[in-house]
């Protein structure tokens, strides 16, 4: 071994524990492969209709020279010669590196568990068995132990999920998306894998995860990538993993809801336990599997009494159905989302500080459109593109390409874009069908509609309450400052909100995401 071949399996062990998506695993590339790094246009992984179909060059040099020293020192083993514990330790990474590579991530997702052919998934765990066995056998480690080959094939595979969701549903190339991106990663392995996949790969599911952030900036798909990504047990005598993945995912829109289906939907319900209760009702909380997660979006709606009992399922992963009294066991993830400023709904007594402080132990932020193109102006173009080939496959780089010229003419170069990626896909599909896009805006429609009528007195008291009422929360988005503004409580502002201006008044059909 010389000073070149130490130093490079010294950095690849710690490459092998970093984060694909953070800055610290470009500065081990450069470390581990000296000259023959290679600079890169788009060093971040992102997907860009540019990057998203081929290997980063320098991953692949790394690979091609990890193989020839992984086969270096395997010789020297059957040889009989042993390491010492560093050198060992050294080694297991080079190994695990390469099988990685060899095995998991040249494969398709279900090709390891999914839709392939059972023989097919067979074969991916045989080759990577045995070759793990040569791998190993007289090392250190316990080289014919089937259940530690079973569980890095396990951790190797939630690697490769967790990438390809991230990398499938984060979209963009500025810096705060690839902060997202790396925090995103951190949620799901933590800032060590290492010892997450020595001791945490089993609880830290206990830990909930809260996404914060402005309404269409994607925190439904930052959710799903984390649910999609849970570590999954594989059974090596089955040949097999024990639960399929592309269940993992249970989503739930509180704001859709009352209190009352919440809290059936969430716990479930024993039969007769309420008017209409005509069966019992499994909830989603008992329906999660154990690998999977729940999405708790618009946690910021969540009545007073149901947030105590969603506290008791964070501290004591317990829960009772309505109408019962013996606790079952919660085996999930909790994962939930807001577009409200969670402080000054403690501050105002509508969210409990306990459930809050329990909530943001995992904290995730999803940045708006305007703050990405602040960092990245040119980022606009790939997004369009990307929206462009999900909405019309066929047509992209001619919609695509009309739809950047239209926004280029008719929009001025600040515009903040308020629905963030949601209006930008709306604008483009408006592209698509009327070949122009007309924002929509808060004082637009109130000079349009409701100010017009307000003028010319046609609106009764109440009906002015409730359009006031609803301008205001669209511009500020907190029943608080609404409140504030119009000197009344915020459970008066909250049952004056007319919905189906609301939704004229953000530009969208639906109700707020």
């Amino acid at each position: 071994m010389n000073a070149a071949d130490t130093q490079f399996l010294e950095t690849l062990a710690k490459l092998n524990n970093s984060n694909p998506f953070s800055r610290e695993r470009l500065e081990l590339e450069r470390q581990a492969l000296g000259d023959a790094y290679r600079p890169d246009d788009d060093e971040l992984w992102s997907r860009t209709p540019h990057t998203r179909l081929k290997e980063r060059p320098n991953v692949a040099l790394l690979t091609e020279r990890a193989d020839e020293m992984a086969v270096r020192m395997r010789e020297k083993l059957q040889a009989g010669e042993t390491f010492d514990r560093q050198l060992q330790e050294q080694y297991d990474a080079l190994a695990t590196y390469v099988l990685y590579y060899r095995h998991v991530a040249v494969r398709k997702i279900d090709e390891i568990a999914g839709t392939a052919t059972q023989a097919k998934r067979h074969r991916v765990w045989r080759e990577f068995w045995s070759e793990y066995q040569l791998f190993f056998s007289g090392t250190a480690r316990v080289g014919h132990d089937r259940q530690a080959a079973a569980h890095l094939f396990a951790c190797l595979f939630q690697v490769r999920r967790a990438f390809k969701h991230i990398f499938d549903c984060i979209l963009g190339e500025s810096l705060p998306v690839a902060r997202l991106r790396e925090q995103v990663w951190q949620s799901i392995f933590t800032h060590d894998l290492q010892r997450y996949r020595r001791s945490l790969y089993h609880s830290l599911r206990e830990l909930p995860t809260l996404i914060t952030g402005p309404s269409g900036t994607g925190k439904e798909l930052v959710a799903r990538s984390i649910a999609m990504s849970q570590y999954l047990s594989f059974d090596p005598e089955q040949e097999r993993f024990v639960e399929d993945h592309s269940c993992a995912f249970t989503p739930l829109n509180l704001s859709a809801l009352s209190p009352t289906l919440i809290e059936s939907e969430l716990f479930g319900h024993r039969r007769g336990a309420f008017t209409g209760a005509d069966a019992d009702r499994v909830g989603w909380l008992e329906a999660c599997r154990p690998h999977g997660a729940v999405f708790l979006d618009e946690i910021g709606e969540l009545d007073m009494t149901i947030q105590v009992k969603l506290l008791r399922v964070l501290q004591q992963r317990t829960y009772c159905r309505i109408g019962e009294s013996n606790e079952r066991t919660f085996a999930g993830k909790i994962i939930a989302a807001t577009n409200r400023d969670l402080a000054a709904e403690m501050h105002s007594g509508q969210f409990r500080h306990d459930l809050f402080y329990r909530l943001c132990a995992d904290l995730i932020e999803t940045p708006s459109l305007a703050a990405q193109l602040a960092d990245r102006p040119a980022a606009l173009e790939g997004l369009v593109l990307l929206l462009a080939e999900r909405i019309a496959p066929g047509e992209a780089n001619t919609l695509a390409s009309e739809a950047l010229q239209w926004i280029a003419k008719n929009l001025p170069a600040d515009y903040a874009w308020p629905g963030n990626i949601r209006e930008l896909e709306q604008c483009v599909r408006n592209i698509l069908v009327r070949g122009e896009y007309r924002p929509h805006t808060p004082q637009q429609v109130s000079r349009v509609e409701w100010l017009a009528n307000a003028e010319s007195g046609k609106l009764s008291a109440e009906q002015m309450l409730r359009s006031y009422a609803t301008w205001l929360y669209a511009k500020h988005g907190t029943y608080e400052a609404v409140a504030k503004q119009m000197e009344i409580d915020r459970r008066t502002v909250k049952s004056k909100i007319d919905q189906a201006m609301l939704a004229k008044l953000q530009g969208s059909p639906s109700k707020r995401a």
